[in-house]
């Protein structure tokens, strides 16, 4: 069972839903000390709270599930919640997700947990740049980079398809959660803070695909 805590309740109630229809029973709780309750007497499999979480925040309802369980939570995390995500982490918290939730990127973690399998670490490679998917930290040439929020989802997104163009619309539906097409601009732009982040000065490593989108290719090995 997955429970999820968050205050809005429509969205919980959207992807309790989507993920009933993939086999996964799903408990809700609209707040902190309704959560707690619900974690002491449902004893889930896994945990999904929000950033957002009211009467007992976040941070502190990670801290009390962390007193008698080692069940995977989840932190459920939108732009603005960067320094938030580091004291979940710090405070216990499995990974972070992007909130508004995705089903393709939770189904994976859920079932990694119903099969004892969510505390093993994800961390994905090309080239000199290593990310951790659960820790939500990114080194360059081992060198640890800070990335915001949404830089590090499209990166993220880039690196699970490496060596693949990925389309605009894509981007903007998989990253932004949104089927708006018209915001290219937006992604231009947050392209352009990955590549000075990472070093990729030349775009080597992040190609831009003219009048389609981008592909992060892998580097030749050296002869």
């Amino acid at each position: 069972m997955l429970l999820v805590a968050d205050p809005d309740t429509t969205l919980v109630g959207a992807l309790a839903s989507a993920l009933e229809r993939e086999g996964v029973d799903v408990a809700g709780a609209s707040d902190g000390a309704q959560g707690l309750i619900q974690a002491g007497a449902l004893r889930p499999d896994v945990v999904l709270v929000s950033a957002t979480l009211t009467v007992i925040g976040a941070v502190e309802f990670i801290k009390a599930v962390r007193v008698s369980r080692t069940v995977p939570v989840l932190l459920g995390v939108g732009d603005g919640h960067a320094e938030q995500a580091v004291q979940a982490l710090a405070a216990g918290a499995t990974a972070c997700v992007a909130r508004p939730y995705r089903v393709p990127e939770l189904l994976p973690m859920v079932q990694a947990a119903f099969t004892g399998e969510a505390g093993a670490r994800r961390v994905l490679v090309v080239g000199g740049v290593e990310l951790d998917v659960h820790a939500y930290q990114v080194r360059v040439a081992g060198r640890a980079v800070h990335l915001p929020l949404r830089e590090f989802e499209l990166l993220h997104y880039l690196m699970r398809n490496t060596d693949r163009t990925v389309t605009r619309e894509q981007i903007m539906r998989h990253v932004w959660n949104s089927a708006d097409t018209t915001s290219t601009n937006t992604i231009a732009v947050h392209v352009k803070r990955l590549r000075a982040r990472l070093g990729d000065v030349d775009d080597r490593l992040i190609q831009t695909v003219r009048g389609v989108g981008y592909r992060l290719v892998t580097p030749p090995t050296p002869v």
